[in-house]
């Protein structure tokens, strides 16, 4: 029988002990919570006063580095023909108007010969045209004949024209039917797939790239309501993930005037500096865009909490009493963050300990 009556008896001790420990440590009125005198909680929880600071606006965005156009060469043969000779090899610094290789092509022998025709042509005919214009000066000739002459000789000067403007576009030191590519700017051979001996066809693909990589763009895409804070010109940061601590800086070179329908954001060229060469063609990057600087309500990021989908931060509204306060966070900038409603200037915040305070659910 003593068994039976000495388990209730502890049970019942137990009770008497939590139940009163569990009302004293918090008391909860809706949002509100008081913390009991003896709660060790309020050892954990610092406050700070809300106030108004200059704060930086910036934009970040996404951007993909690309070689800047003129800047940026693909070689292919104008001609079908085969290959006599390359001058350069991968890695290789050239100038623009230096040879990168050589073709024996029938099609370069004909533009050769048709300005070679063309010119016989045009010394023809003004030899023509000079003889009718003495035989008309000495009574002799017909002016009709050197009207036809005139006309005859002014239509060959035509074609020898195109002649010479077809053969100078390939500006080729080469004889025989030989043919020379040159560089058409000056930079660094990135990709050469030449071999001697190989034929290429006269629509084939490139067979060297040239790029000069000291100035490279950044592509990035930034929001339709944001394109207001960005101007030509405007200092930027960025930073890419394989050079995490390098500093880098550029400008906004060009802003499209075209909208992307699908994501609403606006096309934005950033020129940057590459001296180095570490920024390659293809790498992902981050711009962070400078949008000026505002007063406003800025605090440690780590007062900020979480519930469902609602941010709060705690305020306190008496000795040892808290209130949950809906906000509405902005812009974030290393460890603080704007907050753009929800706080006023003066309001006391707690900016640690917000981890042990009771749900007020």
């Amino acid at each position: 029988m003593k068994t039976f009556f000495i388990l209730p008896f502890f049970l019942s001790c137990h009770e008497k002990k939590t139940e009163p420990q569990q009302k004293e440590t918090f008391i909860i009125r809706k949002n509100h919570v008081i913390i009991a005198d003896n709660d060790p909680v309020l050892k954990k929880i610092i406050t700070e006063t809300v106030s108004e600071q200059e704060y930086s606006n910036s934009i970040i965005s996404a951007g993909t580095i690309e070689t800047i156009p003129n800047n940026y060469a693909e070689i292919a043969s104008p001609f079908s023909g085969r290959v006599i000779r390359s001058f350069v090899n991968i890695g290789q610094s050239v100038k623009a108007g230096s040879p990168v290789f050589e073709i024996l092509s029938p099609g370069y022998s004909s533009v050769q010969k048709e300005y070679s025709d063309a010119l016989n042509d045009a010394r023809l005919a003004e030899k023509n045209y000079k003889r009718q214009q003495d035989l008309v000066k000495h009574g002799v000739g017909i002016q009709k004949e050197l009207e036809e002459t005139e006309t005859e000789y002014k239509n060959k000067k035509t074609s020898l024209a195109n002649a010479a403007s077809t053969l100078n576009a390939y500006n080729s030191k080469g004889s025989g039917g030989t043919y020379i590519i040159k560089a058409p700017i000056s930079g660094e051979i990135i990709s050469n797939r030449i071999v001697s001996g190989q034929y290429l066809k006269e629509d084939s693909e490139p067979v060297v790239i040239i790029a000069e990589l000291s100035k490279v763009w950044i592509t990035g895409a930034v929001k339709e309501k944001d394109i207001r804070f960005i101007s030509p010109g405007d200092p930027v940061s960025v930073k890419v993930n394989t050079y995490p601590d390098m500093e880098i800086t550029g400008k906004v070179y060009h802003i499209s005037e075209l909208v992307d329908e699908e994501t609403r954001s606006i096309k934005v060229l950033i020129q940057c500096d590459n001296p180095q060469r570490k920024l390659k063609p293809g790498m992902f990057a981050a711009v962070t865009y400078s949008a000026g600087t505002e007063k406003a309500v800025v605090i440690p990021s780590g007062a900020l909490m979480q519930e469902g989908d609602h941010q709060y931060v705690w305020i306190k509204t008496g000795r040892n009493e808290f209130v949950k306060q809906i906000v509405s966070p902005g812009s974030t900038y290393e460890k603080t963050i704007r907050i753009t409603s929800g706080l006023k200037p003066g309001d006391i915040i707690m900016t640690q300990g917000g981890i042990y305070m009771p749900d007020t659910k």
